[in-house]
């Protein structure tokens, strides 16, 4: 079975103003990056928009209602000093959102082995009830609250090696005992959630946090025996990642060293595990990485190993 590429183009439209780090053109160099013919097998399919339904089994209705009524008719707007609006951003939340239900449907259908959501606005600090951090909706946990309602999922992981943490991820797995959020990620930084004491109510959450200037031994080491063995622990019958990019040298928010080479190694540690557990099941989103050319990069040998593991 092949990989999936969900996307659609109304996620250029979310215009976050000049000089923002998370901007269209983040999109644009990974679209083009998986335009290149070692990429010429990679299933593209247009992702269709979340419905109420989907985006309510993780945000509450006056949640979803306060976002899209607060889309500027024209310029710009703003939930928080990093959450811009414009005229675009309610289509390509919906459509980023909806990427990753049709991802988890495709994979759990069986009608792909493993899927990549190349998607924004990104969604790993939006909480059940707030938008922050340039994110609208939580698209992965979107997507596995999909999985386990529709498809009968009982227990999901979601690997985030985002430089962040995504604290709206964390918010949604804590107290649920069949969702595991497990995180690599710099400490301490934006948004100061994410210790090592935060293990959620079932230990089902696990935090391996990374100082400032963090390479590849460190982040390996991390993975290998911390997050691997829980994982294994877990048993997940889907595995879903939140694939930032920002803890790439190269990266302008962040500080540390990670380089492809790493997330080609800890894409491939990964699909070990779904291997394992999970019938090979994986769906993995775009969350962050705010230097272009790292982008591109990264995100390529990610889909690559994704497809080719």
């Amino acid at each position: 079975m092949n990989t999936a590429l969900f996307t659609h183009l109304t996620c250029l439209e979310h215009d976050t103003g000049f000089g923002h780090p998370e901007c269209a053109d983040r999109l644009r160099v990974v679209l083009s990056a998986l335009e290149e013919e070692s990429f010429m097998f990679l299933d593209r399919r247009d992702a269709p928009p979340a419905s109420r339904e989907q985006l309510e089994r993780v945000h509450p209705p006056a949640h979803v209602t306060g976002v899209l009524a607060a889309i500027p008719a024209e310029g710009h707007s703003s939930l928080d000093s990093d959450t811009i609006l414009s005229p675009g951003s309610g289509e390509a939340a919906l459509h980023a959102a909806g990427a990753v239900v049709a991802a988890v449907d495709a994979v759990c259908s069986g009608e792909v082995r493993n899927a990549f959501c190349a998607v924004r606005p990104p969604g790993h600090h939006a909480e059940p009830d707030q938008a922050m951090g340039f994110c609208l909706f939580n698209n992965v946990a979107v997507g596995a609250a999909h999985a386990r309602a529709a498809h009968k999922i009982k227990r999901v992981a979601i690997v985030d090696f985002d430089v962040h943490h995504g604290n709206g991820t964390q918010t949604y797995c804590e107290h649920d005992p069949d969702l595991f959020y497990a995180s690599t990620h710099q400490w301490p930084l934006y948004p100061g959630t994410g210790s090592v004491k935060e293990t959620g109510e079932f230990g089902n959450v696990l935090n391996a946090c990374l100082p400032p200037m963090s390479g590849s031994p460190e982040f390996r080491h991390a993975i290998q025996t911390k997050l691997i063995p829980a994982l294994d622990a877990f048993r997940p019958g889907l595995l879903m990642i939140s694939a930032g990019f920002d803890a790439h040298m190269r990266d302008p928010v962040g500080g540390l060293d990670l380089t492809e080479d790493d997330f080609v190694w800890v894409t491939t540690r990964l699909v070990e595990v779904a291997d394992r557990h999970a019938k090979g099941r994986i769906v993995s989103v775009l969350e962050g990485g705010y230097d272009l050319r790292a982008l591109a990069n990264s995100t390529a040998a990610h889909v690559k190993t994704l497809m080719t593991v």
